[in-house]
């Protein structure tokens, strides 16, 4: 399996704050392009969605390691398995570090045809994270 990687992002808030943000599906909904993304749900725990031309999916978080990293995967309705990481490090009083990998489930050939929308997501979710007011 490849990994997708977002470049390191800085986000302008304590590990702590940025942690206790990402760390409920709820939150999320400030951060995903709603252009692409729609019908989202969610709660603390897990989420779900419709993803144009490919259809419904969800996640759910299954590591939580406080003020640096949350792991999350797929769920069993999800058609293509994936599992993301989204790791942070603190580097000041209010400055956060932030990298997000997503490694799917998937042959080459698929790979080639979702690595380069993966990479988009992964662009923009930590653009959004630099932006957000937490």
């Amino acid at each position: 399996m490849s990994k997708i990687e977002s470049r390191i992002g800085v986000i302008k808030y304590n590990d702590e704050k940025v942690y206790s943000f990402i760390s409920d599906f709820s939150n999320f909904s400030n951060l995903i392009p709603g252009d692409k993304i729609t019908d989202w749900q969610a709660d603390r725990e897990k989420c779900s969605f419709s993803i144009a031309g490919i259809g419904r999916a969800g996640l759910k978080y299954v590591e939580k390691d406080p003020f640096k990293l949350i792991k999350i995967a797929s769920d069993e309705n999800t058609p293509m398995h994936l599992t993301m990481w989204i790791q942070l490090k603190n580097t000041g009083e209010n400055e956060t570090k932030v990298k997000v990998t997503i490694e799917p489930d998937v042959n080459s050939v698929m790979m080639m045809m979702i690595k380069n929308p993966m990479e988009q997501f992964l662009e923009r979710l930590v653009n959004e994270m630099e932006k957000f007011r937490f």
